[in-house]
């Protein structure tokens, strides 16, 4: 009887160790995973994770001991318990709050990733540490010796945490998210509250409160969302966001950045990873992948069945590309993150019976199973052409950029392939860049560095680093391919200061501190999610009306990340035109313009620019400014057209660009095309009607029209096909008349 009732004498408080150790990992991933959004998932982010948690339970388990001296051990259980679920839920409304806190900007680096994650996890971390020492206070007088006691608490201790770590990391963030494990976690805390102390009415307020704050944070309605957003429970609505999903790997979303065209972000922890606009697989919206596509062109010269691999997919945008470009060659894309292919279907239109090949698996353990199968002497694939993507600031980059990584790279390619690696790094730094590049030539022979032209010194820039056992002309590929594209290939001069600035250092599976390497990357990458959560931010206050916080908002976005300063002040252009105030919208356009050499490919936007300013100038009375932008606003319509002939946004743009500017054959053919590339847009029917009316080309206009009744009659509108009829009839009229 003596050795029963010890054992459950210790099952209580094992219970509570037990539960208390869970807490604690589960606290401490999911807070990981909030501060990825912002923070990203760098050494410093893991560091001061670990760092704050631990200093919190230690500081907690010397408050602890001196409270389980001089208090109830049960009772204040139940308080320690009730407080860490209320600290809980302070962690979700930090969460929501701190991106606003604009004097942790301007501190490093180091101290503001160490400042975040203490204002998010040391005030639970302290709460849970104080739990450990009271709750052994209740063993004593229970178990059999001093020591068996200590090693059981401990051991349930460790036991709990290792379940929270594996179940919260396999299971219960990819099911149910972080905001709805913290909510979990905080309601399994007060349940245990209750447990310790069933007669403390404060508790039960408390659990009425939370009640109320968790249908205010999590619940469907629209009431609820409005209460929860006003309690910093939750982020206000965004009405860019389309497609939010969160995986074992990350936070994924994909967010639209206009309408027309259907232009979509695809978003890593926050961070824009790369752009696609829907039903244009030919278009490249990105440097690094102009570079790419410019010299598989190049280098494949009149070859159809290329063999090309892409490690990591980028949202899928490159492998389109590539599929569309060579049809009859092969795609095989490596992507680990399931839930990046399940977007891209969902998001960017990938077929789920895509001629693509694509393989769910690390890249790593890819490219060892081939060479376990080469030793075997098993026939392995070739590539004529391999892709990858570091283009962030994550530890996530390390594999791609060792030593070993790259002899088996070269091990995959044909004898003429080539290897294309895109990373980031900054202009003034270049430390990253130069190890790459130092690294990459101790396998390859021939090693060049293609940069961006345009843009500002100290952003992140994209750079795309060439490696072939070959030489070959990547200036006069690239310009075959784009004559607008804007680069430069860095000098022999250039890259010995680059490996200079990186110590000469050669990246190997055992040593490679990139973390240290991209601290100018890190640094600069904030800048850069903060300027997209401001013009994210703006556009929620423009559709909710209020306009003048929406400006202060688009403007703070272009101070912080000039290469959205053309999208930014582009939006304020049209919130003032909207507004009539022609004076505010031609000076935003005109701003929008002077910042487009930092907006790298975004002509289409730049023309867009030309042509609001164009409009605005001519309401203004100001003709002849007017033409001229108008005519810039063709130039670059035309320029983005070569590179992308089936938009068809483009060429109603062009076309009613051209209007304005008094070219109406130009007009007429440019809503021709987009006529055939979207049959079914009835706009396009009524303007290249009405542009071949000016011209007085009735014969043709009339045979439009009809093709307009046609189509507006099997859609059912046949109200608006009897007013198309009447104008046909004008039409008719006119044509009488032009031919006495």
């Amino acid at each position: 009887m003596g050795k029963r009732r010890d054992v459950l004498g210790l099952f209580v408080p094992s219970a509570t160790i037990f539960i208390l150790g869970g807490a604690v990992m589960t606290l401490g991933l999911v807070a990981a995973r909030l501060a990825a959004g912002s923070l990203g998932a760098s050494l410093y982010t893991w560091t001061s994770i670990v760092g704050v948690v631990l200093g919190g339970i230690s500081l907690g388990s010397y408050v602890g001991g001196r409270l389980s001296d001089r208090f109830h051990p049960r009772r204040t259980l139940a308080v320690l318990f009730g407080l860490s679920s209320a600290a809980c839920v302070a962690v979700i409304v930090v969460n929501n709050l701190i991106g606003r806190w604009s004097w942790l900007w301007g501190l490093s680096w180091p101290t503001h990733v160490l400042l975040h994650i203490a204002f998010l996890l040391l005030a639970p971390s302290l709460l849970l540490g104080a739990v450990a020492p009271v709750a052994a206070r209740m063993a004593p007088s229970c178990g059999p010796t001093f020591g068996r006691t200590a090693g059981v608490l401990c051991a349930w201790g460790a036991a709990g945490a290792i379940a929270g770590t594996f179940l919260t990391g396999f299971y219960l963030v990819p099911t149910y998210g972080c905001i709805a494990m913290i909510w979990i976690v905080g309601a399994a805390l007060l349940g245990v509250a209750l447990l310790y102390w069933t007669s403390c009415w404060a508790l039960y307020l408390w659990a009425m409160m939370f009640a109320a704050l968790a249908v205010m944070g999590m619940a469907p309605a629209e009431w609820a969302h409005e209460a929860g957003v006003g309690a910093a429970l939750r982020q206000s609505n965004d009405p860019s966001l389309l497609y939010e999903y969160e995986t074992p790997y990350s936070h994924l979303a994909v967010r639209q950045i206009s309408e027309r065209p259907d232009r979509r972000a695809f978003c890593r922890d926050s961070l824009r990873h790369s752009e696609t606009v829907v039903g244009e697989p030919m278009r490249l919206c990105q440097f690094h992948a102009d570079v790419c596509a410019g010299l598989t062109h190049g280098l494949a010269a009149d070859r159809r069945d290329l063999s090309m691999l892409v490690i990591g997919s980028g949202g899928y945008a490159f492998p389109r590309y590539l599929k569309a470009s060579w049809p009859e060659g092969l795609v095989h894309v490596i992507e680990v993150d399931r839930g990046v292919t399940n977007v891209a279907r969902e998001a960017f239109g990938l077929e789920d019976a895509s001629a693509i090949e694509i393989v769910h698996v690390d890249a790593r353990y890819y490219l060892g199973q081939s060479s376990a199968r080469r030793e075997t002497d098993e026939p392995e694939r070739l590539y004529d052409f391999v892709y990858a993507d570091a283009l962030n600031d994550s530890p996530m980059a390390l594999p791609l950029v060792t030593r070993e990584f790259h002899e088996k790279i070269a091990a995959l390619l044909a004898g003429d392939g080539a290897y294309m690696l895109s990373l980031i790094d900054t202009r003034g730094g270049g430390q990253f860049l130069g190890a790459v590049v130092g690294t990459l030539e101790q396998t390859f022979s021939h090693v060049c560095v293609i940069a961006d032209r345009v843009g500002p010194r100290t952003m992140r820039n994209a750079f795309v680093v060439i490696a072939s056992q070959r030489t070959f002309d990547v200036t006069e590929f690239l310009r075959d391919h784009d004559e607008h594209l804007e680069f430069r290939r860095l000098d022999e001069s250039e890259v010995a200061s680059l490996k200079a600035k990186s110590g000469h250092l050669v990246l190997t599976d055992d040593y490679a501190p990139v973390e240290d390497l991209l601290g100018p990357v890190v640094r600069e990458g904030v800048r850069q999610r903060l300027a997209y959560a401001c013009l994210r931010e703006a556009g929620q206050l423009e559709a909710s009306q209020r306009y003048a916080h929406s400006v202060r908002r688009y403007r703070q976005a272009a101070e912080l990340d000039p290469s959205v300063a053309l999208e930014a002040w582009g939006q304020i252009g049209e919130m003032k035109l909207a507004q009539d105030d022609l004076h505010g919208a031609a000076e935003a356009f005109r701003v929008a313009i002077d910042h487009s050499a930092e907006a790298n490919r975004q002509r289409a936007a730049l023309a867009a620019a030309h042509m609001n300013l164009g409009i605005v100038l001519w309401r203004m009375g100001q003709t002849g400014e007017s033409r001229t932008h108008l005519a810039e606003a063709a130039k670059w319509f035309r320029i983005d057209l070569e590179k992308n002939p089936d938009s068809v946004v483009s060429w109603e743009w062009l076309g009613d660009t051209l209007v304005l500017a008094a070219d109406l054959k130009g007009a007429a053919d440019a809503f021709d095309r987009a006529m055939a590339l979207e049959p079914a847009n009835l706009v396009f029917y009524e303007k290249l009607a009405k542009a071949l009316e000016l011209q007085q080309r009735y014969d043709e206009a009339i045979s439009v029209a009809r093709k307009h009744v046609a189509l507006l009659r099997k859609l059912g509108r046949r109200d608006v096909a009897l007013q198309v009829g009447t104008y046909i009839d004008f039409l008719e009229y006119q044509r009488v008349k032009q031919r006495r």
